[in-house]
């Protein structure tokens, strides 16, 4: 019953911004530890972004400084604001949502969650 719809994705060129949003139903956001992906032509799934559920946010290198990580509970929503964009951060970009008990709980690879369908983010140069 648990969905998640990203939105936000689109073709922008180097140096741009997007700001992409999941939306999720089924479930109470505030006991979920929340998760960014990208998936790149060639390349593992990567966690790009994440937050617990008490806010605290982490990183992959490549984007730290360019990227956001953000959570309203009230609107059932995460988002990731993107700065700065770069062509190697093309792909798709895909929410996910793990159940956890602590505040300070970031998703766990291979762990039980819900994923979304993605949103394509291209950069040209």
């Amino acid at each position: 019953q648990v969905q998640l719809v990203e939105s936000g994705g689109g073709l922008v060129q180097a140096g741009g911004s997007l700001k992409l949003s999941c939306a999720v139903s089924g479930t109470t956001l505030s006991l979920t530890a929340m998760g960014w992906y990208r998936q790149a032509p060639g390349k593992q799934r990567e966690l790009v972004a994440a937050i617990t559920r008490g806010g605290t946010t982490k990183y992959a290198d490549s984007v730290k400084g360019r990227f956001t990580a953000s959570r309203d509970n009230a609107k059932n929503t995460v988002y990731l604001q993107m700065n700065s964009l770069k062509p190697e951060d093309t792909g798709v970009y895909k929410c996910n949502v793990q159940y956890v008990h602590t505040w300070d709980s970031f998703p766990v690879e291979g762990r039980q969650g819900y994923w979304g369908q993605g949103t394509q983010v291209t950069v040209s140069s």
